[in-house]
């Protein structure tokens, strides 16, 4: 048995005898400062060093002599035969895998593959034997005989299906170390190459890795296709980092792809969770432009996004324009508009509407009904809300944990105490658990009702029985303390969440932010940040948001390059929030490249952010940027003109260039913008 012996500093390989009889898989490794020999190239040895941190640390690494002999400065190559026959046909290929899925080191494999050294196998074969062979570490082996052994001229196909094996293995260096190697070969890494690379890195939440690659791809020239961004942009959505999605969104138009329906419906969805609502609402006449029809889905999504924003009127108008052009209804956009009829105090509309779905050929589901109880128990319609209730149990129609709650608040707020709590035993026997959303309904009903000693002792219970707390059940909880006097209380529960044991970090961040707790706030957030246990990027938004509201400008910059630093895209509220910061401490030049960079990189900015910067242009005297970045706002289209032209009257006006003032708003009548 050989151990090898691996140089900190110069990847040298020295092959000592072992005193212990293990197997090839049990390796020891052996750091030594001495330099046996350096016969690897970069590229080669990153591959070495990661093949070394495998489990089978040295079976897969050739020989020192081999190794000397295949990389010594004038290598002895055999002369390529000119007129091979393949053996294709003739060799087994699932028999042949199971031989190499036997061997277990470099040189067994080698051994068995000699007999085919003189390239009797098509490299087609070659290829598909590597797709099929599912360790990582013989598929590595196997292209180092394919390219080193038997000589075949370097195959784009045979790395691209190694480092797809590598990828899925998740040896990001090592797929680095490839990816370099191809390179050094003199091939040209082709759009499954970087497609593979972007989604594996992307998928891993390594977006900064992701997007270089991107940039790479773009670099070489190479074509990305629509599938490509998607993906990307679906990554990014799923992270909640919806300014990347722009900005990958914003290359994808740029280099040419035509989006499809499903791209735009997932760009709606990603303006609206960014709240971006009039981008959103132009995607709609950007598709009908591309000849790309507007479905149900974007139109629901367009409804949802209205909806989670309290824009209820828009999405009603949003509605109104669906049934115009005569989309088809689906079962969300039932619920939506059941939801938005509810929310304007138009109970009948939302009633007819559910009562019609079935005639639609709708068939109303759990969601529906939840819903719909939730929209009488607002009209304080609680007859009907009980009637509809009981109903979905003599229909045997399913209820969850949701329909539970509704109906708990429900009889909260019609004052019927007892048989609120009631319910929750009943969902028990049913099968149904209470969520903290359940128990915090309740705290809050019993502390309506005057018996915080009641609510306290739930509280209490639910800590001590191991119940994930969640933001929801302590904000409840503070509150009712704090309601009936009890400061110290409230007080008390704060300052545990500086040392949260039972609770994320980013929860109790969240929590003390939402409660305005700033010192508190700050501990733990700098405490979870330095942990690397900040993933959620609403987290810094929460703080910045805090900070900013408190005047703590500082502060306010901290955490944005905390933001950035961990590699999440700020939205256009961040944006505006960090550059009002850099005017108060009169940052200027900070401000300027903020802005720069974030628009460089794809970020869709609110009239406001852009207006803002004017205005620090303005502050800081710099007129010649407040005239370039007016003119170029002012062939925008998506620009509101009569704002913008008031904003820059004002500037002029307030560093006293009267007569610029005047221009402006002569320029603003002359083109009929005043009345606008």
């Amino acid at each position: 048995m050989f151990v090898l012996a691996l140089s900190a500093t110069s990847m040298a390989v020295d092959l000592l005898p072992s005193s212990s009889p293990s197997s090839f898989f049990s390796p020891r490794i052996s750091y030594v400062k001495t330099n046996i020999f350096s016969p690897f190239s970069k590229t080669q040895k990153r591959r070495a060093c990661f093949i070394l941190v495998s489990v089978y640390k040295d079976v897969w690494r050739r020989l020192p002599d081999e190794t000397t002999s295949l990389l010594s400065s004038s290598p002895q190559r055999r002369p390529r035969k000119q007129r091979v026959v393949h053996l294709d046909h003739s060799v087994d290929m699932d028999e042949l895998l199971a031989s190499i899925g036997r061997t277990s080191n470099e040189q067994e494999l080698f051994s068995l593959m000699s007999i085919y050294k003189g390239r009797q196998l098509s490299i087609r074969f070659m290829v598909s034997l590597l797709s099929r062979e599912p360790d990582w570490r013989r598929s590595l082996a196997l292209l180092d005989w394919i390219n080193e052994e038997a000589l075949y001229s370097p195959s784009v196909f045979a790395y691209n299906v190694v480092i797809r094996n590598i990828l899925r293995a998740k040896q990001w260096e090592l797929a680095h170390g490839l990816f370099d190697e191809m390179r050094q070969k003199a091939l040209a890494p082709d759009r499954y190459t970087y497609s593979m690379l972007i989604t594996y890195f992307g998928k891993e939440g390594m977006f900064d890795s992701a997007l270089s690659w991107l940039q790479k791809m773009e670099q070489d020239r190479v074509s990305g296709d629509l599938v490509l961004y998607s993906n990307l942009i679906e990554l990014s959505r799923k992270l909640c980092d919806y300014s990347k999605a722009i900005s990958i969104f914003s290359r994808l138009k740029r280099s040419g792809i035509v989006p499809d329906l499903v791209a735009y419906n997932s760009m709606i969805n990603v303006f609206g969770k960014a709240k971006l609502f009039r981008e959103a609402r132009l995607l709609l006449q950007e598709m009908r432009a591309g000849g790309v029809m507007p479905d149900t889905v974007s139109y629901s999504t367009l409804l949802s996004m209205y909806v989670e924003n309290g824009k209820y009127v828009k999405a009603l108008s949003v509605f109104s324009e669906m049934n115009d052009v005569r989309c088809p209804l689906d079962i969300t956009t039932c619920n939506v508009m059941i939801d938005v009829y509810g929310q304007l105090d138009m109970a009948k509309e939302a009633d007819r509407l559910f009562w019609s779905m079935r005639k639609m050929g709708i068939e109303p589901n759990v969601v529906s009904y939840n819903t719909l109880l939730r929209v009488y128990g607002e009209a304080e319609l609680f007859g009907e809300a009980i009637h509809l209730f009981r109903l979905m149990q003599r229909k045997d129609i399913e209820q969850n944990v949701v329909t539970y709650n509704t109906m708990i608040k429900i009889y909260g707020k019609s004052l019927e105490h007892e048989k609120a709590t009631n319910l929750v035993q009943e969902m028990q026997n049913r099968g149904i658990e209470p969520n903290a959303i359940t128990y915090s309904t309740i705290i809050s009903i019993w502390d309506k009702a005057g018996k915080l000693d009641r609510a306290a002792m739930l509280f209490q219970k639910l800590r001590s029985s191991g119940i994930e707390i969640d933001q929801v059940l302590y904000q409840t909880m503070i509150v009712a303390y704090e309601r009936a006097g009890l400061v110290g209380h409230a007080k008390r529960l704060l300052h545990e969440l500086k040392r949260p044991d039972n609770i994320p970090r980013e929860t109790a961040i969240t929590i003390l932010a939402g409660a305005g707790r700033i010192e508190e706030a700050t501990w733990v957030f700098r405490q979870a940040f330095e942990a690397g246990e900040v993933k959620d990027i609403n987290v810094f938004g929460r703080m910045i948001d805090l900070f900013s509201r408190n005047r703590k400008h500082t502060n306010v910059i901290e955490v944005f390059d905390n933001m950035r630093e961990a590699g999440y895209f700020p939205d256009s509220n961040v944006v505006a929030l960090v550059l009002n910061a850099c005017g108060k401490l009169r940052e200027f030049e900070k401000a300027d490249a903020i802005y720069k960079e974030m628009e460089e990189e794809g970020c869709v900015f609110s009239d406001e952010v852009h207006f803002q910067m004017l205005s620090l242009y303005g502050s800081r005297g710099n007129f010649q940027m407040v005239d370039s970045l007016f003119e170029r706002l002012e062939n925008d289209p998506n620009i509101n003109k009569k704002e913008l032209h008031l904003v820059v009257a004002s500037i002029y006006e307030r560093a006293n260039r009267l007569n610029d003032a005047s221009q402006i708003m002569n320029k603003m009548r002359e083109r009929g913008v005043l009345n606008s």
